[in-house]
Parts: C-alpha cells; sequence; structure tokens
C-alpha cells in the first residue's frame, strides 16, 4: 500500500493531527514542527524546527499481533533504515530507540501507537541534528548526528520509514535490545532483574516479591538497577 504523505510547517502534533483528521484515511503526516509533541506517559518531547523527524502515520490494524510487540517491531524497522549496517542503534523496552555513547545508554527516539477501530495510528519522534537538554532522565537524549549516523532529506527518510512499516507481522529482531537477560534495573516503584522480553512484547523480570510481567503502561523511568 502506498500511503500519500502529508507534510506540515507546524502542527500541534502529527498524531493529534491523524486522530482529528479520520476522513484522510491511511496516509502518513510529517511536520517540520511541533508544539505539543508528547511521548509515552505524557512526557513532552522537544520538537525544534528542522532538529529531528516527527511522524504519524494511518495503518490497518494488524490483528493477531500483540499492540506492545507492533511498537516494538515499528520501532524495529525504523532502526533499520536509520542504521541499516545495524552497528549503532538498539532498542530500549518497551519502544524506545537507543545506542551507547561513552559506556551509556542514551535515547534518540520513541514511538506511540494507539488503534481506533480498524485504524492503527502510529507517531514516531527522531532527534536527527539536535536533542533537548534534560537532567532528571534515567536514560538521557541523544540525536543521530552525535553518533556519526547519515541520513538524507527528511522527507525522504519518512517514505523509507513509513514503507518499512509496510508488514508489521514479521518477526524482525533489533541489533540489540536493553535491558538483556540478567540486568539489573529498576524503574518508578519498583526495581529487580531482567529475565527476558516476552513474545508479547512485555518485560519478564525476578523481583523481591517474584516474577512480574511488566506492560508498557506500568512503567516509567526504567533505567539501570542497582
Amino acid at each position: 500500500m502506498d500511503l500519500p504523505l502529508i507534510h506540515l510547517a507546524s502542527v500541534d502534533s502529527t498524531q493529534a493531527f491523524l486522530r482529528r483528521h479520520p476522513h484522510l484515511g491511511f496516509c502518513a503526516v510529517l511536520a517540520d514542527r511541533q508544539t505539543e509533541g508528547r511521548g509515552r506517559q505524557g512526557n513532552r518531547w522537544e520538537s525544534a524546527a528542522g532538529a529531528g523527524l516527527w511522524l504519524s502515520v494511518v495503518l490497518p490494524a494488524s490483528s493477531g499481533v500483540a499492540p506492545g510487540l507492533v511498537l516494538q517491531r515499528a520501532m524495529t524497522a525504523a532502526a533499520q533504515v536509520l542504521d541499516p549496517e545495524g552497528r549503532i542503534l538498539g532498542l530500549k523496552w518497551p519502544n524506545d530507540l537507543v545506542a551507547w555513547k561513552a559506556g551509556r545508554l542514551v535515547k534518540v527516539g520513541g514511538i506511540l501507537g494507539e488503534q481506533v477501530g480498524a485504524r492503527l495510528i502510529l507517531g514516531m519522534g527522531v532527534n536527527l541534528t539536535s536533542a533537548p537538554e534534560i537532567s532528571d532522565r534515567a536514560v538521557p537524549p541523544a540525536c543521530l548526528q552525535d553518533l556519526g549516523l547519515e541520513f538524507p532529506s527528511i522527507e525522504v527518510l519518512a517514505i523509507h520509514i513509513i514503507n518499512s512499516w509496510r508488514n508489521l507481522t514479521q518477526n524482525i529482531q533489533p541489533p540489540f535490545r536493553w535491558p538483556e537477560t540478567g540486568t539489573p534495573i529498576r524503574w518508578e516503584d519498583g526495581q529487580g532483574t531482567c529475565l527476558g522480553w516476552e513474545p508479547d512484547g512485555r518485560l519478564k523480570v525476578a523481583t523481591a516479591e517474584g516474577i512480574r510481567r511488566l506492560s508498557a503502561g506500568e512503567v516509567t523511568g526504567l533505567g539501570q538497577g542497582g
């Protein structure tokens, strides 16, 4: 399916734009700047003009695939476009685009998804040439340029990513995942040791109270444990 691409100079958020205009059907929206971009758990995502890729796409909902897994596959597919050799970019649970920089995990992008009837709306933000300075994040922001990755024009990049999302039923794997099995982790109201990523996209964790399977909606601030 070839999706029409709408390119806007500025918008509150590409995700909100598509929610307001269901009559547009299956399509994609790219913005040079967002004034009210949002990440998971309502976190604000800086969206300065020309600094990043701010993209949302309406696709047919994937039947039989867990929502969390769809987001992980979509971000993995985008990582393959942004880092074709698979040298730098990986996936941080549940669906953040990350890399290692000077021995520390940094975040370069994130993705949101919501299903509305038979429509799946995916919204992704990636820092391309700059990243906001946020001191209180477990995984601080970074940009692709600082990691030495090159990329074409934003519109060409968006088209490649849209094409990579044509079939999210495929079981594609990221170059690396964080946390790996055995990694100590902590989050807002808990801590434990990662036991692996579940087939439905949840994270299996050993805690002092027993085994837990974490879903994206119940965890904020996942970072390295002590």
